[in-house]
C-alpha cells in the first residue's frame, strides 16, 4: 500500500500520530530568565498547532539551569512548584488545540553550554570543543553521581511534562549535547563504565531511556534524536549508531529521530560532510540538501523495525512521499519552513508542490568577501548568524502571532544577541 503524508502513524506504545509530518525542534528563546513558559511560547505552539502537524516537538527543555543551550530555554531541573505547573499545562493545551500531539524535547547541553552561561560545564570528559571565539568553555568531567542524578532529572522532566498535558517526551541524544557526546569516542575518553566500549558509552542515554520509561508508563511515546554520525574522524561514526539504535528498540523506544553533526561539525547546518566515510555514498538527492539523512535512515530500516523520522533539508512533497515510499522514514520532520509559512503542513497535505527555502538568501558576508568564508571562525558566525534570522522570526511569531517580512540577517543577529543579553542580566539578579 502507498504510505502518504494525510496517512496516521500508530506507535509500539499504542499513540497514533494523526499524519506523517512533525514539526522538528527548534530553540525558541521565549521563556523567563527563570525558564518558565510564556504567553508567546503559547501563542507560538497555537499557531503551529493550527498548522495541520501530526506531531509538534518543543525546543530544548533543559533538566539544569545552569547548562542551557541558549538563554531563554525552558528548564525543568526540579519538582515544578504551582506557577510552572501552570505554564506547562497551558502551553500544552494551546499546542495540543488542533488534536495533534506535541512532545517535549528533554536536554541537557554539557560542554556546548554557552560561556555566558556557564564557564566550565559538565561533559562525559574534560575535552573542549575545537570551536575558535571561546564561546565554550573548560567542560568538567561529570563524576559517577552526578551521571546518576542527571539520570532522574530527565525522568522527572518526562513524568512533570506528562503530568502538564504533553502527549509524549523526546531525549535529545544528537548534536554534541551531553548524552551525544556521551556516544562520542572523541569527548568521552572516560575509563569507568561510561567510557570506552560502545556499550559503555551508550550507557548513560539506556539509562535514561529505562529510567523515564518507568515514570511515565507504557503507553507514553518515548522518542530519542539520535546522530546518524559526527561527521568527524574518529567520532560517532554510522555503525556505532546503528548498534545504539538497536539497542534503543530493545529498550522500548517508540521512535527515533535521525540526524547528524555537532557544532564542530554542522551537518545539521548544511555543510559538507567529507570528512565522514559514511557520506561518500550519499545519493545525490542527499548532496543537493533535500533531505539530508534519508540515506542513512533507509540503511537504519534494514536493521529494525523501530519508527524513524527524518529532519533535516526537506522541501519538495515529491521527496517527502518518497521516502515515505520508500521506508527510509516513517513520519517527515520540517524545521525551518514553519518558523515562516507557519501552515506547511496544512498546505502540503492540500498539495502544495514544494516549501520555499529561505536559507538560500540569508548571509552575513557578502558574496564579493565570500574568501572570508575559508577561516573556520568566519564560516561559523555566518552560518550562526543566518540560524538566527530564523530565532528572531520565531520570536516576531510569539509575541505579534506573525513573521516580518524585510527582515535583515544583521539586524536579527543584532535582535537575538541583545535578547540574550537582557535575559542573562535578569537571570544574575
Amino acid at each position: 500500500m502507498t504510505t502518504t503524508l494525510a496517512d496516521p502513524l500508530k506507535l509500539p506504545c499504542g499513540a497514533t500520530l494523526p499524519n506523517r509530518i512533525g514539526k522538528g525542534a527548534m530553540t525558541e528563546g521565549l521563556a523567563t530568565p527563570n525558564g518558565v513558559p510564556t504567553q508567546e511560547l503559547e501563542r507560538l505552539y497555537g499557531i503551529w498547532s493550527d498548522g495541520g502537524a501530526g506531531m509538534l516537538l518543543s525546543g530544548n527543555i533543559q533538566i539544569d539551569r545552569d547548562h542551557l543551550e541558549r538563554p531563554g530555554n525552558v528548564v525543568i531541573d526540579g519538582p515544578a512548584d504551582d506557577i510552572m505547573m501552570a505554564a506547562l499545562t497551558s502551553w500544552a493545551k494551546a499546542a495540543t488545540r488542533n488534536g495533534n500531539h506535541f512532545w517535549a524535547q528533554i536536554s541537557h547541553a554539557g560542554r556546548q553550554t554557552q560561556t555566558n552561561v556557564n564557564k566550565h560545564p559538565k561533559a562525559p570528559s574534560a575535552v573542549k570543543t575545537s570551536l575558535p571565539g571561546g564561546q565554550f568553555g573548560e567542560p568538567v568531567a561529570l563524576t559517577t553521581d552526578e551521571i546518576k542524578e542527571l539520570v532522574d532529572r530527565f525522568a522527572l522532566a518526562a513524568r512533570t511534562c506528562k503530568a502538564a498535558g504533553f502527549t509524549g517526551a523526546q531525549i535529545h541524544s544528537a548534536h554534541g549535547y551531553l548524552l551525544s557526546s556521551f556516544l562520542s569516542p572523541i569527548a568521552n575518553v572516560r575509563e569507568d563504565e561510561y567510557g570506552g566500549s560502545l556499550q559503555n558509552r551508550a550507557r548513560f542515554l539506556l539509562e535514561t531511556v529505562a529510567a523515564m520509561r518507568a515514570e511515565v508508563g507504557p503507553e507514553f511515546p518515548i522518542s530519542v534524536k539520535l546522530n546518524s554520525a559526527d561527521f568527524q574522524k574518529g567520532g560517532f561514526a554510522f555503525e556505532d549508531s546503528l548498534q545504539v539504535l538497536q539497542w534503543l528498540e530493545e529498550a522500548s523506544v517508540d521512535l527515533v529521530e535521525i540526524s547528524g553533526g555537532t557544532y564542530e561539525q554542522p551537518a545539521l547546518m548544511g555543510a559538507e560532510t567529507e570528512d565522514s566515510g559514511s557520506s561518500k555514498n550519499m545519493a545525490p538527492s542527499t548532496k543537493a540538501r533535500e533531505a539530508y539523512f534519508v540515506d542513512f535512515a533507509k540503511a537504519m530500516q534494514e536493521a529494525v523495525n523501530i519508527p524513524l523520522m527524518v529532519t533535516g533539508g526537506f522541501r519538495s512533497r515529491t521527496a517527502m512521499e518518497q521516502a515515505l515510499e520508500s521506508g527510509a522514514a516513517d513520519l517527515i520532520g520540517l524545521g525551518r519552513p514553519m518558523c515562516i509559512m507557519t501552515d506547511a503542513p496544512n498546505q502540503l497535505l492540500e498539495g502544495l508542490d514544494a516549501l520555499p527555502r529561505y536559507e538560500d538568501n540569508l548571509q552575513l558576508i557578502p558574496n564579493w568577501l565570500g574568501f572570508l568564508k575559508r577561516f573556520q571562525m568566519v564560516k561559523a558566525m555566518d552560518s550562526f548568524a543566518a540560524i538566527f534570522w530564523f530565532y528572531e522570526q520565531l520570536d516576531q511569531i510569539g509575541h505579534t502571532g506573525t513573521t516580518l517580512d524585510n527582515l535583515g540577517v544583521f539586524k536579527a543577529l543584532l535582535a537575538v544577541e541583545g535578547r540574550n543579553k537582557k535575559i542573562m542580566a535578569a537571570r544574575a539578579q
